[in-house]
Formats: C-alpha cells, sequence, structure tokens
C-alpha cells in the first residue's frame, strides 16, 4: 500500500482552521492545508500566526458535518478529536474536497501496519548522545534490582560492583552504569560486593559469600513460554527452568511470579497472572515451589488480588497456606476497556463547559475516574506497607497481570524507592514494569476516549493514563520529591499514544524484535535525556528525599489533574507564568547563596589578615 493511494486531496487553500487553544481570541485561522503520509498540516503562511502540524496517529475520531444548499453538498466541518485531548475542526467550502480530506483522515488515522507508522520514517536532526534502547537492559537493571543500588541508570549517585556467579567457581565482575555483553545465560546468578554503597534508600548489599538466592534466566528465548513477557528474566535460583514452564502452564496467558521489586528490607515484591479456571486441575506444585522459596523466612506473604474478589481466579489455602489472600480491587471493571470508558466520561464533563457546578461536579464522580485513582493509590499502600512494615513479600496478580497488576508494582516502587522518583529512575521502571513486562500499548491505545463506545474493541484501554494520574496525585502530596515536573507526564502520556519515537510501540517485546524496532526507529529516552531537553522537564523545587512517602488516601485529598484534563479548555499560560516565576526565585536563591559564600569566606580572609596585623603590631 502506497501513502498517495490513500490521500484523495493532498493540498487545499482556503481551509478555516478553528482551534480555540491557539489561534487567538478569534479561534480561526485561514490557511493551506496539506496532508502528508503521517502528518496533517495547516498553515496561513504569516509570521504571527502558528501553523498546525498533526500527526495522524494523533486522531482518535473524525466527524462530518455537511453544509447543504438545495440539497446539494457544497462544503461542511470536519471535526479531529485527538488522542491529546485537543479538538480542533477544519472548515471546507467545496463539497468535494470536503469528502476527499475526510475520507483521507479516517484512512490515514486508521493504517494498523506498525512498520507504515512515523517512527519508523523519523530521522532525527540531532546526534544520538545516548542510546535509550540500551540505557535500561534487563541484565543490568535486575542487577541494581537485586543488589538494593539505585535503578536509574549510570547516573545513579550510588554505584556498585555486581557479580555475577556462574555455575562454576569462576565469576566474573562488571560494574553498575557500564557497557554489559549479552552473557548472561541460564543458570547465572547475580549477587552484590559488599562496601558498594548501599541504595539510595539506605538498603545494604548482600556479601560476595552469600549464597545468590536470584538468577537470570533465558528460558523465554523464544517467547514459546510466555507471549507477554520479555527474554530475560530473574526467578528464585533454586527454581529450574522445568518448573518455570509448569508454572506458566498454570497462569494465564503464561505469566509466571517473577521479581518486580526487592525492598532494602530484603522484602520481595513479586507480579502474574492470575490462576487459569482448568476442570480437574486445582494446584501447581511448581508454582506453589516458586512462591515458598520467595517467603525465605518470613513466616507468611501476601497475594494482593487487584481485579476483584469474585471476578478473578486466586490460590487456594489449602496449597498456598502460608500466604495471606487481600482483595483491592482497582474498581468495579469488568475489562480494560471498562477503564476507558471512566476516562472518556471524565473528560467529556470537562469539555461541557455549559454545565453548571453542581451539574459538572456530579458528572466528575459520575464518571468513576477518580473513585479509580484512590482505588490504585490504596492498592500501593497496602503493598508498600507488607513490604516495608510487615517485611513480608507480596505478589501482585489481577486477571492477566497486564494492567491493574502493573500499576500497583509500579507505583509501590515509586512510594519505596526514592529512585523511581527520579527522572531516569521513572524512565527505567516504565520500561522494566510496562514495556519489558508487557503492556499491550498499542492495542490499549488505538482508541481513545473520544471514539464512540460501540467502535471501540475490548482491548482498548486507559491504563497507563491512569498510572501517570497517580503519579500526579503523589506529585502534589510531595511535590518537593520529585526530580520531574509534571510536564514530564503529560509528554509521556502524549507519546504513549502516537510519537514520532519507537518507544512505546507494538504489545509485546517479542513483536518488536520480529519488526527490529531498536534497530530502525528511535528511543524516546534519547530524545529525553539530551541536557538541553531534560532541563524542561526538572522540578526546581526537588530537594531529594531518601524516605518512604507514605501518601493521603482520603477523597479529599485527591485533586482533578487540570494541567492534563483541561489544557484544550481553560487558558494555562498563569501556571506557566507561575512556574517560570518559581524558577527564576531557585535560580536567584542559588546564586545569592553562592556569593553569601564567597563574602563569607572573604570576611575569613580579612578576619585573618586583621588578626596577623594586630599580632605584628603588639611584637613590635
Amino acid at each position: 500500500m502506497e501513502f498517495a493511494d490513500l490521500i484523495k486531496t493532498p493540498k487545499l487553500d482556503g481551509v478555516l482552521l478553528h482551534d480555540p487553544s491557539n489561534a487567538g481570541a478569534s479561534g480561526a485561522t485561514v490557511g493551506t492545508l496539506c496532508i502528508t503520509g503521517h502528518h496533517l498540516l495547516l498553515s496561513a503562511r504569516q509570521e504571527t500566526s502558528q501553523e498546525l502540524w498533526l500527526l495522524h496517529k494523533n486522531i482518535d475520531c473524525v466527524e462530518k458535518k455537511p453544509s447543504l444548499s438545495q440539497n446539494i453538498v457544497v462544503g461542511g466541518l470536519i471535526t479531529l478529536k485527538c488522542k491529546d485531548l485537543r479538538i480542533i475542526s477544519l472548515e471546507i467550502k467545496c463539497g468535494k474536497e470536503f469528502f476527499n480530506v475526510a475520507a483521507s483522515l479516517e484512512a490515514l488515522s486508521a493504517i494498523q501496519n506498525t512498520e507504515l507508522l512515523y517512527p519508523f520514517f523519523y530521522r532525527p536532526m540531532y546526534s544520538i548522545l545516548e542510546d535509550g534502547y540500551t540505557m535500561f537492559r534487563p541484565e543490568l537493571e535486575f542487577a541494581k534490582l537485586i543488589s538494593g543500588v539505585g535503578m536509574g541508570g549510570a547516573s545513579s549517585p550510588n554505584v556498585a560492583n555486581i557479580t555475577i556467579c556462574m555455575p562454576s567457581t569462576s565469576t566474573s565482575t562488571l560494574t553498575v552504569g557500564a557497557g554489559i555483553p549479552h552473557p548472561l545465560q541460564n543458570g547465572f546468578a547475580i549477587d552484590a560486593l559488599a562496601g558498594g554503597g548501599g541504595s539510595v534508600g539506605g538498603g545494604a548489599l548482600q556479601s560476595p559469600q552469600a549464597s545468590c538466592e536470584w538468577r537470570i534466566t533465558n528460558v523465554n528465548r523464544d517467547f514459546s513460554v510466555c507471549a507477554t513477557y520479555g527474554a530475560t528474566l530473574i526467578v528464585p535460583k533454586a527454581i529450574t527452568d522445568e518448573q518455570i514452564v509448569l508454572s506458566a502452564a498454570f497462569r494465564d496467558g503464561g505469566r509466571f511470579p517473577v521479581l518486580s521489586y526487592r525492598h532494602e528490607n530484603g522484602a520481595t515484591l513479586m507480579r502474574s497472572s492470575q490462576p487459569l479456571s482448568i476442570q480437574g486441575i486445582k494446584r501447581c506444585r511448581a508454582d506453589e515451589a516458586i512462591l515458598n522459596l520467595v517467603l525465605g523466612r518470613s513466616r507468611k506473604g501476601f497475594i494482593v488480588d487487584t481485579w476483584g474478589k469474585g471476578k478473578s481466579n486466586t490460590e487456594t489455602d489449602l496449597h498456598y497456606s502460608q500466604w495471606k489472600k487481600v482483595n483491592r480491587s482497582i474498581g468495579n471493571v469488568s475489562s480494560p476497556a471498562s477503564i476507558l470508558d471512566s476516562f472518556a466520561r471524565l473528560i467529556e464533563a470537562c469539555n461541557d463547559l455549559g454545565c453548571s457546578t453542581d451539574k459538572w461536579l456530579s458528572r466528575l464522580e459520575s464518571s468513576g475516574w477518580l473513585s479509580l485513582v484512590l482505588n490504585s493509590l490504596n492498592a500501593s499502600c497496602v503493598v508498600a506497607q507488607c513490604l516495608d512494615q510487615e517485611g513480608s513479600p507480596v505478589l501482585v496478580h489481577g486477571a492477566k497481570g497486564l494492567d491493574s497488576t502493573l500499576i500497583v508494582t509500579s507505583l509501590v516502587q515509586i512510594i519505596l524507592n526514592p529512585d523511581c522518583r527520579t527522572v531516569r529512575g521513572l524512565q527505567a521502571l516504565i520500561e522494566r514494569e510496562w514495556i519489558q513486562a508487557g503492556h499491550p500499548f498499542a492495542s490499549r491505545h488505538r482508541f481513545s476516549c473520544y471514539t464512540p463506545n460501540q467502535t471501540r474493541n475490548k482491548t482498548s484501554g486507559a491504563t497507563f493514563v491512569l498510572f501517570l494520574d497517580c503519579i500526579y496525585q503523589l506529585y502534589t502530596q510531595f511535590p518537593c520529591s520529585f526530580e520531574f515536573s509534571t510536564q514530564l507526564l503529560i509528554l509521556l502520556f502524549e507519546h504513549s499514544h502516537f510519537s514520532q519515537y519507537g518507544t512505546f510501540l507494538c504489545d509485546s517485546e517479542r513483536e518488536r524484535n520480529e519488526l527490529n524496532v531498536h534497530t530502525r526507529t528511535t528511543s524516546l529516552w534519547s530524545y529525553l535525556n539530551r541536557p538541553d531537553v531534560l532541563q524542561t522537564f526538572l522540578n526546581p523545587l526537588y530537594e531529594p528525599n531518601a524516605n518512604v512517602i507514605w501518601p493521603s488516601v482520603a477523597p479529599i485529598s485527591l485533586e482533578l489533574w487540570s494541567d492534563l484534563y483541561l489544557r484544550w479548555v481553560i487558558d494555562q499560560r498563569s501556571s506557566v507564568t507561575v512556574m517560570s516565576q518559581i524558577q527564576e526565585l531557585v535560580t536567584r536563591e542559588k546564586e545569592l547563596r553562592t556569593q553569601a559564600l564567597k563574602l563569607r569566606k572573604q570576611a575569613m580572609e580579612l578576619g585573618q589578615e586583621v588578626s596577623t596585623l594586630m599580632k605584628s603590631g603588639n611584637d613590635t
């Protein structure tokens, strides 16, 4: 298929653009419309006017309203509802071109062939300083995960030497942050040398004499054990690959229990899918062995089900007697599409400027979105308490383990691990817990909130934006504990739906490998970590906080994320101005501190000179 076959009108003059967010007080701009294979462009060809560049992938819904004159279509209004929540309209004066433009945009925005998407055609105009696809390799992240070293890449303040314990008596040492070859074969285990500095949160490292508790396995190297997991996974050392295969057969989608996080006190967080409901099969000894090994010296563990009591299968008390079952449902949802339905109702309420205050508040409540946010934070706090205060291992699962499970395991790490509150730490977390863990971004984000409910498929969802909203809530309660600003969260929201970068492409690592995404596209992290770009997303109020942050989960503590949900509805320039003023004040404060230090130094030097002169005067 050629793009030219889908573009019926590549260029059209005299198009009226209605975009209240960019077109000034009038809300309209007349210009030339151009349609390319990946973008819609509109330019008034005036220095004072702003051009429109819109990726076709950003278009969620195309609505047509023809204009009639004597029952003849003489043009019409094409409304584009976008995945970044913007709504713009194109007013076209010719009936034929009206239908041509609408048909072209509908076809181009609905392309499903991944290799035809913009990331495979985009070539950056800047030099790549860091390859984002190799920054957070599973081997390195898992090594830091086990040792307790900060998991934000080579820039983390503490660096340790990681020892890969071979099956033989020899060991191979590699340095965290250094380039690592790919020699981690089945059976290799990872440990950490003592004295490496510990984690940001103060976790102690194991001594090299201590037996390795975990190992990296490549049993899923061909993705035959679990299609949604990555090729490199971390499991208890004493568990064989044969047991892993048996456990995978017991779990929905083959998502057997894998390590997600190791707290500084040694308590481990694992995630999986729920057990399958197969008649005649009520237990799996290999699965039981995995969880029993994770218990270690703990007398009990916790299995937290995020899907809802009575909706999912869970482990039997008889065969998992040391594990206490805890139900912490994220919400009354039967599928990921239900989360998207809630999100759609929220955005519909936010876009309704004509309703009264009482009606708006009622619609906000009936959307159920803030309840999903509250329940996600509540479940995460319960898991964090089990790890931090009980010192007990936790297994989190919910249905297939692709949505609510990942929200909880990710938020737990942000609450407990200060490294995850840094820019690179958040990138590493998203790579580890979402991208490499198999969250189906392509399927979930094929449709967004503006596509009619009856048109969306059941695999569509808004799980990732729910996760980002939860981070926003943590940010509002601990505004000085995050290295990044909320603008970074908005950028992640946008690029997870449409992007020139390949980071969020496909549904799994298997699909990305089949399309060679890592070699044919550019990583978002490569762009974001450029010093000039990174600076724009830093929080000027950030003060490193090594402590656990316990958020309030009272309903009154929640805030509507207006910077995202209302940014095209309410003028956000005032908040931008405030942030700019804060940045100026912080910069000025640093300058005054530096000046004060210089003056103190000069005062001390002058004091020493006076003392010397007085002493010499007394001597004479």
